[in-house]
């Protein structure tokens, strides 16, 4: 019986192993820069049709595109040759393992204010 749940368990952690994907996230300026709904409704449209991208976010303030994508099917040149065809030219900003979002935050993608303000603390009076 012990034999039998050592094998188990054994067969399990081999299998875990092989599924583990390497998550890495590309890092681009677009030129135009995208800073718009629209404009971010494009790329992001545009990437998530290339397999093995997971996740799309852009960064308005800092005119930057942050790709998640699975490494085993996909790549970077893959992934600026897409946003060429779309009609953006990328520049890397950076190319590794799974990073921070580009807004510094846990995940949120920082966008335009839609409150029409320019985001200046109220003075007291």
């Amino acid at each position: 019986m012990k034999k039998t749940l050592t094998l188990m368990a054994v067969a399990l952690m081999m299998c875990a192993t092989t599924v583990a994907k390497e998550l890495k996230v590309l890092v681009v300026k677009t030129s135009p820069a995208v800073q718009n709904v629209e404009a971010q409704t494009k790329v992001r449209d545009v990437l998530r049709l290339k397999p093995g991208v997971k996740k799309v976010e852009a960064n308005f303030s800092a005119q930057q595109v942050l790709v998640t994508y699975d490494a085993d099917k996909t790549d970077q040149k893959k992934l600026i040759a897409a946003l060429k065809k779309a009609g953006y030219e990328a520049t890397v900003v950076s190319n590794g393992e799974k990073q921070t979002p580009v807004d510094g935050t846990s995940g949120a993608t920082k966008q335009a204010s839609t409150d029409g303000t320019s985001g200046a603390s109220k003075q007291k009076k």
